[in-house]
């Protein structure tokens, strides 16, 4: 990573430049984040106001540049930068683009749950991303549980993690055991944390303005649809992997997909049986895509970004799957309008059966406000998935066909996971700079592949591995029983249902 540029070379490249571009990136400033970079493109600073000014002195003293167009260039340079400052606005009620389970789905029980909460931000310029994950552990003990406990309810692992997967897949991640300053909102994407209030200030219960949470939170974070601001500091647990000792962000979002058609009814990810507790653990995707405009600072270095593609999704339930792969991209080149893409599988456990697991696996593509879905309740997904570095997958359902496959040479970052074997451990490896190629057909009626849709290609991709054992490549198929088929297939508004039930609608929903 290059310690120090030169504002005059900055200037001429705007409004684009790169402090530290990831090697063979050469196509960075040409891939489209979300829209075509024909049509839009978003502005990007990288800024270190002591590093800028050093490399700045420099350059002019070798150059000869006079001081007054010195002052100039800082002058732009700051104009320029404030320009990307992040606006807050509250979280209005019957928000457009909200996905059913965006809430909090505790519900107050001693069973063994969890909840954990994935964000991330990519800026195509320098080829880097941040991925904020969340996770509470069995909050119905705020505390590490006492042997009384113990013996009471069996082992439990509790607590609050706040981890961060940065640029050059650097990390940093603050745990405490303690969760009584966690909240999350019943109904809405809305949750926070604060690990240390300061001095003399109450932590927040609820979303708060930038302005007051600043003053109440020494280290925390509060995050929202709308909003997302923090710091934290590394609790030098991680010895596995290249970390950094702080992080502090603050941002807005602006969703541009939620799960489904953009002028239609969001959906749940896993259909209307999602709101009962079944089929564990949960999934949803809270936003497949949207821009992001803030800034974020990185162990001391501050990166500046607007309208960068941006993702957020969620887990919940009794455990993490056996194992599982995932796929996601927002940045891709080849064509022009808003591509989104989010592929998993898993191997769960079913319900009241202790040994028996399934294959549940999914793709969803959003491109210019359409969603198309594979899914086992209406179609065949299929993959083959190496221990590391390789992701193939394909589906169809009765009018499209989609495949793609994602490389990476790249080792990869560990990180953590609310397991119910060992707590918040070490539980999945990810990169985001995976190289993809996505390709969806029509279908005809014949089965056989129709008119191309999409083509497209990243290096912007983030994959991950996790669970295990993975001892060879996993080949594998959803084989949906067909009465959850069936009723999957059946029209079920659970959430328009029970919202005319208000006590009747459970957490989370």
């Amino acid at each position: 990573m290059a310690n120090a540029f030169s504002m005059s070379n900055m200037f001429q490249t705007l409004p684009f430049p790169c402090l530290n571009p990831k090697p063979n990136s050469t196509n960075s400033v040409s891939v489209s984040p979300l829209k075509s970079h024909q049509q839009f493109f978003p502005n990007f600073f990288i800024a270190n106001s002591k590093k800028a000014g050093a490399a700045a002195s420099t350059m002019d003293a070798e150059s000869g540049v006079a001081e007054e167009e010195q002052r100039s260039k800082a002058a732009k340079f700051k104009e320029s930068a404030a320009a990307m400052n992040p606006v807050y606005k509250p979280t209005p009620s019957n928000r457009p683009l909200r996905t059913p389970h965006s809430g909090y789905h505790f519900d107050g029980s001693t069973r063994k749950f969890f909840e954990g909460w994935y964000f991330k931000v990519s800026i195509p310029e320098c080829r880097q991303s941040f991925c904020f994950m969340y996770s509470v552990e069995n909050p119905a003990f705020s505390k590490k549980l006492s042997t009384l406990e113990v013996l009471q309810y069996g082992p439990r692992f509790t607590g609050v993690g706040a981890q961060i997967l940065g640029a050059d897949d650097k990390y940093i991640c603050q745990y405490t055991e303690d969760s009584p300053n966690f909240w999350g909102s019943r109904h809405e994407l809305m949750l926070g944390n604060t690990f240390s209030a300061k001095k003399n200030m109450r932590p927040p219960s609820k979303e708060v303005p930038p302005q007051e949470f600043d003053q109440r939170v020494l280290e925390g974070f509060q995050v929202t649809p709308l909003w997302h601001q923090g710091f934290i500091r590394d609790d030098e647990r991680t010895s596995y992997v290249e970390t950094v000792k702080t992080a502090r962000w603050e941002y807005s979002t602006r969703p541009i997909y939620g799960w489904g058609n953009v002028d239609s009814k969001q959906k749940s990810t896993a259909g209307w049986l999602a709101a009962f507790p079944v089929f564990e653990p949960h999934w949803q995707m809270c936003m497949a895509g949207g821009l992001s405009t803030g800034w974020i600072e990185w162990d001391g270095e501050r990166f500046e970004f607007e309208n960068a593609p941006s993702y957020s999704e969620k887990n919940w339930g009794g455990g993490f799957p056996r194992r599982w792969f995932w796929v996601q991209c927002n940045v891709f080149e080849g064509a022009s309008g808003d591509i989104a893409l989010t592929a998993a599988g898993g191997l769960r456990q079913l319900p009241g059966l202790s040994d028996t697991f399934e294959n549940a696996a999914l793709i969803g593509v959003h491109y210019r406000g359409v969603f198309y879905e594979f899914v086992p309740w209406n179609g065949v997904v299929k993959w083959e998935v190496s221990q590391w570095g390789y992701w193939f997958m394909s589906a169809e359902n009765k009018t499209h066909k989609v495949e793609l496959v994602a490389t990476t040479k790249d080792l990869g970052t560990t990180l953590r996971a609310p397991t119910s074997e060992a707590g918040f451990a070490p539980a999945c490896k990810d990169t985001c700079s995976a190289e993809l190629r996505l390709q969806l057909w029509d279908r005809r009626s014949d089965g056989s592949k129709g008119n191309i849709i999409l083509d497209v290609t990243s290096n912007m991709a983030a994959v991950e591995v996790g669970g295990g054992p993975w001892f060879s490549p996993w080949k594998g198929q959803t084989n949906a029983p067909e009465f959850v088929s069936r009723a999957l297939n059946l029209p079920v508004d659970v959430e328009g249902l029970l919202d005319s039930v208000p006590l009747l609608k459970p957490p989370g929903l």
